[in-house]
């Protein structure tokens, strides 16, 4: 769809993103990446975001077809392996790469997506695009996750993560050595006050509590075990980083980028491991572990070797 709009007098001078949202009636954040595509013109001219607008100038805008952020996309999801199929859940071995449902921002593929595409049928509350989702993985972080399948299921286990009767573990790669072998890291957690799309330690974050224990070490780095009390985003990354102790490959949070590329890593050696239960109709305890994935057991057999 295009559309030929005229400058009034009184959006003379105005920058272009500004006074484009204005006339569509759109956000300026809408505005600015149609003129950054190149998708408003005036004379013929790609107009720039910060460019003044004339007054009775007409500018041609061609407003492209977007999918909508939100919808599910049936696909065959490469890696993401199912690690137990019950009538109630299915715990599924999510690799990297993979959100865990649809949301605006993100082109990729999908836990609920992938699910649906391998033949699965979520039937549960909420919104469609979360269908099953009683918790999340990062998308740069690999291992297991259980997607609830039905109403009672998403019930239950949404409560269990919620009330933390869940029994979560993690392994992962960090920097150097923590002092001491085995702890608890008990800081609150809350958005970098200078990024955005970043997290912290900060006094007014939400509590946040990480218990951990080596392993083994390897001397630039030390596999740990880590059970999560809480589950804030980014927590194992955040809590790691602020002990001086960042996740290998992890650049976002201070990692080393020679060590990463050493490694042979373009992500953080992060992995779900295992996941711990109760069974939303029998009770009984179920337990899963997720292997690690070729990039992981890579680094880590470098490691082991003193190849790295």
């Amino acid at each position: 769809m295009s559309r030929d709009l005229s400058i009034p007098e009184e959006l003379g001078g105005v920058r272009a993103d500004a006074g484009i949202a204005k006339l569509l009636d759109v956000s300026r954040s809408a505005a600015a990446l149609l003129l950054s595509e190149g998708n408003v013109t005036s004379g013929g001219a790609t107009l720039e975001k910060s460019a003044k607008l004339t007054a009775g100038a007409v500018v041609h805008v061609t407003i492209p077809e977007r999918r909508d952020p939100l919808e599910v996309v049936e696909e065959v999801v490469e890696g993401l392996n199912i690690l137990l199929d019950d009538e109630d859940f299915v715990v599924i071995d999510k690799p990297v790469g993979v959100a865990a449902h649809p949301s605006p921002g993100w082109v990729g593929p999908t836990v609920v997506g992938g699910l649906a595409g391998a033949g699965f049928r979520i039937s549960t509350s909420g919104a469609p695009e979360r269908a099953g989702i009683v918790h999340r993985l990062d998308v740069g972080t690999s291992g297991v996750m259980v997607v609830a399948k039905t109403e009672n299921a998403y019930t239950v286990l949404k409560r269990a993560f919620k009330e933390r009767t869940v029994d979560k573990v993690y392994h992962a790669v960090v920097q150097g050595l923590p002092d001491p072998l085995q702890g608890t890291i008990d800081a609150p957690i809350g958005r970098h006050p200078g990024h955005d799309w970043r997290f912290a330690v900060i006094e007014d974050g939400r509590p946040s509590v990480t218990h951990y224990e080596v392993l083994e070490a390897f001397g630039k780095a030390t596999l740990v075990e880590v059970h999560l009390e809480t589950g804030r985003t980014h927590q194992i990354r955040v809590h790691f980083s602020a002990l001086r102790h960042p996740c290998a490959g992890d650049l976002t949070y201070g990692a080393d980028p020679r060590l990463a590329a050493t490694l042979g890593l373009t992500r953080q050696w992060l992995h779900a491991r295992q996941l711990g239960f109760t069974h939303p109709r029998t009770g009984e305890w179920v337990e899963v572990t997720s292997e690690y994935p070729e990039d992981l057991q890579f680094a880590l057999d470098l490691l082991a070797t003193g190849a790295a």
